[in-house]
């Protein structure tokens, strides 16, 4: 096995119905840029009542249709927030315990550590999260996962993963390896996918794979490394 191939996204999840949330972060090939995407998958009625919205600068997850939604706490919340030279992603409300931490000077591993996985037994879903710290026109990130120790929730293993950026190299991290009862959980290191240099190839190959029926929204963000210009593209199946 080569631990240094690099696959496509579409490799990573065509054919999968459901690899839930996912997160990926890293460096465009031509060097120039950095990439952030995150997206939304949901099985239930509650789930798939979703949309992205963007407020002041952040992005939120937000209901579609506010009579049906069911339980809010694990679906609603600030998915993209920035602070100064930082960029958070992840999958649920622990995007404003890093920022809280942040604000204070602590760190992004620090903040995870009073966090743990969702309590949505039987499936216990991890919590993802990855933050991009730019500097000297360039940046480094780093991605975590924490997940249930064992199948009865007892305890939280938590993964902490730093990454230079290089050209063409990408991290992509989601909560399920698949679909299943209850879902089996991601396992390992995040994946390594290539990064195309235009961010509408980006956001078409990750659209185009998530399964039609489970896919939801999508943010993807390419930031110049020496402009600091922002490109987005955020798509939602319920427009």
């Amino acid at each position: 096995m080569n631990v240094y191939e690099i696959s496509s996204v579409q490799d990573r999840i065509r054919g999968n119905s459901y690899v839930g949330r996912g997160i990926v972060i890293g460096k465009t090939e031509d060097g120039k840029k950095a990439c952030s995407a995150y997206f939304i998958m949901g099985r239930s009625a509650n789930s798939r009542n979703r949309v992205f919205a963007k407020h002041d600068g952040a992005i939120f997850t937000e209901p579609f249709d506010v009579s049906k939604v069911e339980d809010p706490s694990l679906i609603i919340y600030a998915a993209v927030r920035e602070h100064e030279n930082k960029l958070i992603v992840t999958n649920g409300n622990q995007t404003d315990t890093i920022y809280e931490f942040i604000q204070k000077g602590e760190s992004f591993e620090a903040a995870l550590r009073t966090r743990e996985f969702e309590p949505d037994a039987p499936n216990f879903t991890p919590r993802i999260s990855g933050m991009i710290t730019f500097e000297n026109q360039d940046f480094t990130y780093e991605m975590s996962i924490l997940k249930s120790a064992d199948a009865v929730g007892s305890a939280c293993s938590r993964y902490h993963f730093t990454y230079p950026a290089l050209p063409g190299v990408g991290h992509f991290i989601h909560t399920y390896v698949c679909d299943g009862n209850p879902i089996p959980t991601f396992q390992g290191e995040p994946e390594r996918v290539a990064i195309p240099n235009c961010i509408d190839a980006m956001t078409d190959a990750l659209w185009t794979s998530l399964d039609e029926e489970n896919k939801i929204s999508l943010y993807v963000r390419y930031t110049d490394l020496e402009t600091g210009a922002v490109e987005e593209r955020m798509i939602n199946k319920n427009n």
